[in-house]
């Protein structure tokens, strides 16, 4: 299968690149500024996403059997700074590329998020629940949602993404990056004891998504997670105690949500996720906390600063 791939030198494309390679798929990706440490893609291209007509061009040239859309601006605090680029590449570019799909008839994954939904929900959150964004980001993502079902319904699955573990080209990525940053260079984390999350890896992510494209019978909105809903502040712990620090080399903060307040308006409180009807059609299973952290590196840009501590 010839798969067009975006946002290949991200965190999930860069995973999706390697999975689909393993394979024996090929898999054209468009890259953006990390793409000399990109493995698994046959060939590399270096496109504005945010132009309709080059991004068409180049769909039409590859001719693809499955696109894969992985490019987003994917900080909620990004998308409030240059919300009209946020609107480009998180709704304008999955519409088009749904387009082009069912022009191609080619399969579309496109990935979204558990942002969608407003996190009150005291119980896990089902694909068929009514979304309740609470930040530009979540609601560009289910703008997203519905542009792809209007134009590719029979071609499309569009897979709601929780917080994402796992080891970046950048090394600045995911959550134990960011701690290692902080650590680092001398700042304490906070992190919220009230606040909960159902994390899973970039590659585990990545290996439902290969799933998806060769599954063209499972269609419309599906959710994927870790198998197991944790604080934020738990997860911090669990990760220094996975790279063996202690609280003196890497301190955290607890905090509650009733003490920000401010900063917790845009904040889900809980975002668990319903996983059953998709776990039940895909053979890739939802990993333990534990099963992710086993996955995790140090990041390059903070291994002196671990070894010397």
């Amino acid at each position: 299968m010839t798969v067009f791939l975006t946002g290949a030198s991200g965190l999930v494309g860069s995973a999706f690149a390697r999975a689909a390679a393993r394979r024996g798929h090929r898999v054209v990706g468009v890259v953006g500024g990390h793409a000399s440490g990109v493995e698994g893609l046959a060939e590399k291209r270096t496109l504005d996403l945010a132009d309709a007509g080059a991004t068409t061009a180049a769909v039409l040239d590859v001719f693809p059997e499955a696109i894969v859309n992985c490019a987003a601006v994917s900080s909620p605090d990004a998308c409030e700074v240059n919300p009209a680029q946020a609107q480009a590449l998180n709704v304008a570019l999955p519409a088009l590329l749904a387009q082009l799909a069912h022009h191609v008839s080619a399969r579309f994954v496109h990935l979204s998020s558990e942002q969608v939904f407003d996190g009150a929900q005291t119980t896990p959150y089902r694909a068929g629940d009514a979304p309740s964004p609470i930040q530009l980001y979540g609601r560009q993502k289910l703008e997203s949602e519905r542009a792809v079902d209007a134009v590719a319904r029979e071609e499309a699955a569009t897979l709601r993404a929780p917080l994402l573990m796992g080891n970046s080209l950048a090394g600045r990525r995911s959550p134990h990056e960011r701690l290692f940053a902080d650590w680092a260079e001398g700042r304490v984390p906070r992190l919220y004891t009230d606040e909960f999350r159902q994390p899973c890896t970039a590659e585990n992510l990545a290996e439902v998504m290969l799933e998806l494209c060769e599954r063209p019978d499972v269609r419309g909105v599906v959710h994927w997670a870790g198998a197991e809903v944790i604080s934020r502040h738990a997860l911090g712990r669990r990760i220094r105690d996975h790279f063996k620090l202690s609280e003196k080399e890497a301190p955290i903060v607890a905090v509650t949500r009733a003490e920000t307040p401010d900063a917790t308006r845009k904040r889900q409180a809980c975002l668990a996720l319903d996983l059953a009807p998709l776990v039940g059609k895909l053979k890739t299973r939802p990993q333990t906390i534990a099963e992710q952290l086993e996955e995790l590196k140090v990041p390059p840009p903070y291994r002196e600063w671990y070894l010397k501590r």
